[in-house]
């Protein structure tokens, strides 16, 4: 048995034809934008009959556990912190969100959700419990729903690792 030379598996991936195909990632990039158009498409059905929309549904469950600044939210969330900003002031101007004092950082304040913001996002719970009992029906069941999830997961955690370390700020590409 020999020792791994240095770099031998980025040797591999440069050796591997299969490996380097940018075709795979045109595919994946292609599926995962269609996914998250049907994705959003559905969570705005959804939110819909509680007057919220998706982008708004998502801010506010970012923050039901606990208040987080608006960077916060961003970097879970994995889009721009302006993008976060404009939606978080939204949900302040219609009541359902309202901003309290940062004690770690006096100018980040907190977004945490109103009584009025728990309460429409609580209306979508039944469609929601509805929706995701026909998608795990539809994939096989819970198991290969979850299956699912952990692929996407790996992938999200993959592009995290490798935008990091291209210093390629994961959020620039949200």
């Amino acid at each position: 048995m020999t020792a791994p030379r240095p770099n031998e598996s980025q040797g591999a991936a440069q050796e591997d034809p299969e490996l380097r195909d940018p075709a795979l990632l045109s595919r994946t990039a292609l599926a995962v934008f269609h996914l998250n158009g049907r994705l959003l498409s559905v969570a705005d059905g959804l939110a819909r009959p509680s007057g919220l929309t998706a982008a708004w549904w998502q801010v506010l469950g970012a923050v039901l556990p606990e208040p987080l600044s608006v960077a916060g939210i961003a970097r879970a969330m994995g889009i721009t912190r302006q993008s976060v900003q404009r939606i978080a002031d939204l949900l302040v101007d219609r009541g359902l969100a309202e901003y309290r004092p940062n004690p770690a950082h006096r100018r980040a304040k907190l977004l945490a959700p109103t009584a009025a913001g728990r309460a429409a996002v609580a209306r979508i719970a039944p469609g929601h419990a509805e929706f995701a009992a026909r998608l795990s029906e539809q994939l096989g069941g819970p198991d290969e729903f979850r299956q699912v999830m952990a692929s996407l997961e790996r992938l999200s955690g993959a592009l995290d690792t490798l935008t990091a370390d291209d210093g390629i700020p994961p959020a620039a590409h949200g």
